[in-house]
C-alpha cells in the first residue's frame, strides 16, 4: 500500500501534461493505533506548529493541503473530525463506513472505494441471486462491522431474506459455540464482514471446529487475504466467494518495485542496514526492506486502486485549482484546502480504463469483482465468477458455470418451497419460516403477489385445489335455440291455441245447456287465467332477468289460484243445487240472492294478490349466478325469493285446490251431466303430482335444467285440467251436438230426482 502510493506520487511528477513544472510532496505516517493518530493529525492541521481557532478559511493555510488514507472506519472516523471541521480534504482508500458519506458530520470527507451501503447491497444481490434467505451474519464489535450489520438488517427487511443468527465476536469469543449455533439452525450460508484480523480469527476457528461444507461471503477487506486460502485444511470448510473491487494492473508498477528493491539492497550492502532510515528517510518503513519484490507485487490489491486514484483525485483537483494547462501552471496561486474540495467534487476522469467521478455524498463509481477462492490447487488462487458496475449502467452478473456446484446450489433456507398450488403459513419469528398448506377449490396462489394468501377466483373463474391460477367458468341458462326449449316453447304456444279456441267455442255457444253447466260467464274467466297462466311459461327462457324472475311465477301462482277459486266455487255450486237446496234453503237462498260464487271468488283473488305483492316486495325473487353446484359452469337462475310470502301464495293455490277435491267427492253421484267429480279430481291430483315432483327435482338436480322442470309442471297442470274438464265438453259440444239440448239435461236430472226418491 505504501508502495503504490509512492509509485503514484512519482508518476505524477514525472507527468508532463498534469502537473506541469509543479511536484507533489508527501509525508507518510503509519497509524499503528487510534490514540498515536492525533499527533499527526495535529501536525497537518497545524501551521508553523501552532493551531488557531477560528480562522478564516480563505486565509487558512494548513500544513497540508489534503491527506489520504487511513486505512479503516473506526480509525478514520476518529480523526476525520478534526480534517475536515476546517474543509482539508480527506480522499480515503481504506473507510467504507456508510455514515462517512454524512456530509453535515464530513463535510470533506471523500472516498475512492465503495462505502458499505454498495457493499452490503452486492452482498444481498448475491443471496438473492442463488435463492437464498436463511443466512448468518458474523462481524468484529468496530465500526465497520456494526454499520454493516446495521445495513443488512435494513436492506433485507423487504427482500425476502432473514438474518437467522447474528455476532459480533472479539478475541474472547467462544467460537465454539457460535458454530454450534449456526449448525443447530441449519444455516449454510455466513457472511463474515469483518477486518482482515478477525476475519482469518473466524475461518481458522471453523477449521479447528471441523465446519464444513458451508458457503462463506466475504467482505472487500479480507476476500483477496493472501494467507487464509494456504491454511491447512480450508477446503473443507466449503465455497468461499470474496467480494472486492475490481483490481487493475498498474503499468510500469511492477519495475517501479523492482528498482526501488534494487537500491534499498544496494543500500543495505553499502552502508550496513543501520543506515537504511537515513537513505529512505520516512518513504519507506524498517521491516518493509525484508520484503522482496516479488512478496511486494503479489500481495492483497484489494485496494491498489483505491490508493493509485485517491492520488490522482488529489493531482486533478491541484491542476484545475492551478489552472495548469500542458505546458505550465500558475504558480501564482495559493492552493488552499477548501479550494480543492471544491474541485475534487466536480471531478471526472478516466484512470486506467476506469471511470473517477464522485456523486454528491463523496462516494466514487462501483466496480466490484466477485471471486471465487480455489484452496484445492497449489498454490491456491482466486478465479473471477462475476462482477457489478454502475457505470457507464448497473450491470451485475454471476457465471454460474463456474461455481463448483452450479448444478447443485446448496441449500440455506428456512423452509423449502411449496409445490405448486400451496400457499405458505406462517411459522415462527422469521417470514422465511413457513408452512405449506394447500389452496382450497377455487381458489388460487399467485406467487409473485402474495405467497400467503389463496386468493379466491372470481364468481366467473373456478379452479382445483391446489392451483397457481383460475379458470372461466362456462355461462349456462335455459337459451331459446336449445331442443328442450322449443319443445316446451311450441307445447305453450299449442296450450294457448286450443284454450283460445276453445273460449271463442264456448262464446259462440253460450246458451248452450254445456257451457252453462261449465260454468256460464265464470267458464270465460277460468279459461282467461288458464290462458294467463300458459303465459307464464315464456319467461322461462333466455338470460334470466329481474322481471323475468318476478313474473314467471307470480303470473303462475296469481291467475291459476284465480282458477282454482273458480273450480272450488263451481263444485261447490252443483253440490248446493241438489243437495243443500232442499235441505238448507234459507242458506241457498242467500247464496243465490248475493251471488255467492262471485264473493268467493273475488275474496279469494284479493287474499291472492296481496300475498303476490307482499313476494313480489318482501325479498323479491332475483337473478342468481350459481356458482357453487358445478366447479367449471355457472349457472344463471332465479332465487326462490321470500320462503314465508311464498309459502303463503302456495298454501292459497294448494287450500283452493283441497276444496275442489272435496266439492268434488261430495258430489260424485250426481247426474251424469252435472258430475265432474272424476274429471276435477284427476286434474288436481295431476297438479299435486306434479309440483311433488318439481320441489323433488328441485332437492336433488342443481341445473339449469331445473327450471325447465318448473316450466313443464306449469303446463302439466294446465293440461290436467284442459283435458279432464274443457276437452270433453268441447267434443260434446262440436261432435256430439244432441246431448247439448235442454231435453238431455232435463232427463239426467229427472232420472237422478227419481234415484234419490227411492233410496
Amino acid at each position: 500500500m505504501l508502495q503504490v502510493m509512492r509509485f503514484a506520487v512519482e508518476e505524477i511528477n514525472n507527468s508532463t501534461t498534469l502537473l506541469p513544472d509543479v511536484s507533489l510532496g508527501y509525508e507518510i505516517f503509519d497509524h499503528c493505533s487510534d490514540t498515536k493518530n492525533f499527533p499527526s493529525v495535529l501536525s497537518f492541521i497545524s501551521k508553523n506548529g501552532s493551531i488557531k481557532p477560528k480562522v478564516k478559511l480563505n486565509n487558512y493555510e494548513p500544513e497540508v493541503i489534503a491527506l489520504t488514507g487511513p486505512y479503516g472506519s473506526t480509525t478514520t472516523i476518529t480523526i476525520a473530525p478534526l480534517i475536515t471541521m476546517d474543509l482539508i480534504p480527506l480522499v480515503n482508500y481504506g473507510a467504507s463506513s456508510y455514515s462517512l458519506s454524512n456530509k453535515l458530520m464530513y463535510p470533506s470527507f471523500v472516498r475512492t472505494v465503495p462505502s458499505n451501503k454498495d457493499l452490503i447491497h452486492m452482498i444481498i444481490q448475491i443471496i438473492q441471486w442463488f435463492g437464498w434467505n436463511w443466512v448468518a451474519f458474523l462481524g468484529d464489535q468496530d465500526d465497520y462491522s456494526e454499520d454493516g450489520l446495521r445495513l443488512f438488517n435494513t436492506f433485507i427487511s423487504n427482500s425476502g431474506i432473514c438474518l437467522a443468527y447474528q455476532e459480533a465476536l472479539s478475541q474472547k469469543t467462544n467460537y465454539s459455540l457460535t458454530f454450534e449455533m449456526i449448525d443447530m439452525l441449519n444455516v449454510n450460508v455466513i457472511v463474515v464482514f469483518a477486518e482482515q484480523q478477525y476475519a482469518s480469527n473466524i475461518i481458522k476457528a471453523a477449521i479447528a471446529n471441523d465446519v464444513r461444507d458451508k458457503v462463506w461471503i466475504a467482505s472487500e477487506t479480507w476476500s483477496m487475504n493472501q494467507q487464509l486460502p494456504r491454511e491447512p485444511g480450508i477446503e473443507k470448510i466449503g465455497t468461499v466467494i470474496g467480494i472486492t473491487e475490481r483490481f487493475l494492473s498498474l503499468p510500469g508498477f511492477n519495475e517501479f518495485i523492482y528498482k526501488e528493491r534494487r537500491s534499498v539492497d544496494d543500500a543495505g550492502h553499502n552502508h550496513g542496514m543501520g543506515e537504511v532510515k537515513s537513505q529512505t528517510c520516512n518513504q519507506d518503513c524498517d521491516c518493509c526492506t525484508l520484503l522482496t519484490a516479488e512478496e511486494i507485487i503479489t500481495e492483497n490489491p484489494t485496494f491498489t486502486f483505491g490508493i493509485y486514484s485517491a492520488i490522482y483525485t488529489i493531482a486533478h483537483a491541484l491542476h484545475k485549482v492551478l489552472q495548469c494547462d500542458v505546458n505550465v501552471c500558475d504558480k501564482n496561486t495559493t492552493a488552499k484546502p477548501y479550494m480543492l474540495l471544491e474541485q475534487i467534487k466536480k471531478l471526472d476522469f478516466p484512470l486506467n480504463g476506469r471511470q473517477v467521478k464522485y456523486d454528491a455524498n463523496g462516494d466514487p463509481t462501483i466496480s466490484f469483482a466477485i471471486i471465487l477462492w480455489h484452496t484445492e490447487t497449489d498454490p491456491p488462487h482466486f478465479d473471477k465468477v462475476g462482477m457489478f458496475d454502475t457505470y457507464p449502467e448497473v450491470t451485475f452478473t454471476i457465471n454460474n458455470t463456474l461455481l463448483p456446484w452450479h448444478n447443485n446450489v446448496p441449500f440455506s433456507n428456512c423452509s423449502a418451497e411449496c409445490k405448486e398450488g400451496f400457499a405458505r403459513e406462517h411459522d415462527r419469528f422469521h417470514t422465511c419460516c413457513f408452512l405449506c398448506k394447500k389452496c382450497p377449490r377455487n381458489s388460487y396462489v399467485d406467487y409473485t403477489r402474495d405467497p400467503y394468501t389463496c386468493f379466491p377466483c372470481a364468481e366467473s373463474e373456478w379452479s382445483d385445489e391446489g392451483s397457481i391460477a383460475c379458470k372461466n367458468r362456462s355461462v349456462a341458462y335455459l337459451q331459446l335455440t336449445e331442443a328442450s326449449s322449443i319443445t316446451v316453447l311450441f307445447s305453450a304456444t299449442c296450450l294457448m291455441t286450443v284454450l283460445i279456441a276453445i273460449f271463442v267455442l264456448f262464446a259462440c255457444n253460450y246458451n248452450t245447456p254445456v257451457v252453462r253447466s261449465a260454468g256460464g260467464s265464470m267458464c270465460f274467466l277460468m279459461l282467461a287465467c288458464l290462458i294467463m297462466s300458459t303465459l307464464s311459461v315464456f319467461f322461462f327462457f333466455g338470460e334470466p332477468t329481474f322481471e323475468h324472475c318476478i313474473l314467471r311465477n307470480v303470473i303462475f301462482a296469481y291467475f291459476f289460484s284465480v282458477f282454482l277459486s273458480c273450480m272450488a266455487v263451481r263444485s261447490f255450486q252443483i253440490v248446493c243445487i241438489f243437495k243443500m237446496a232442499a235441505k238448507f234453503p234459507s242458506m241457498h237462498s242467500l247464496w243465490v240472492k248475493h251471488n255467492g260464487q262471485w264473493l268467493f271468488v273475488g275474496f279469494f283473488s284479493i287474499i291472492n294478490i296481496v300475498s303476490c305483492m307482499l313476494y313480489m316486495t318482501v325479498s323479491p325473487p332475483k337473478p342468481f349466478r350459481d356458482s357453487v353446484t358445478f366447479k367449471d359452469q355457472l349457472i344463471l337462475s332465479c332465487e326462490i325469493g321470500n320462503t314465508v310470502t311464498i309459502s303463503m301464495v302456495m298454501f292459497i293455490a294448494w287450500f283452493l285446490g283441497f276444496l275442489c277435491l272435496v266439492f268434488s267427492y261430495m258430489g260424485r253421484d250426481l247426474p251424469k251431466n252435472y258430475n265432474e267429480a272424476k274429471s276435477i279430481t284427476f286434474s288436481l291430483i295431476l297438479y299435486y303430482l306434479s309440483w311433488i315432483v318439481y320441489f323433488t327435482t328441485y332437492l336433488m338436480l342443481k341445473s339449469k335444467y331445473i327450471q325447465l322442470v318448473n316450466a313443464m309442471t306449469e303446463l302439466s297442470s294446465i293440461y290436467g285440467i284442459l283435458f279432464s274438464y274443457f276437452i270433453p265438453k268441447s267434443y260434446i259440444i262440436i261432435f256430439q251436438p244432441h246431448k247439448n239440448t235442454p231435453a238431455y239435461f232435463q232427463t239426467s236430472i229427472q232420472s237422478y230426482t227419481q234415484t234419490i226418491s227411492r233410496t
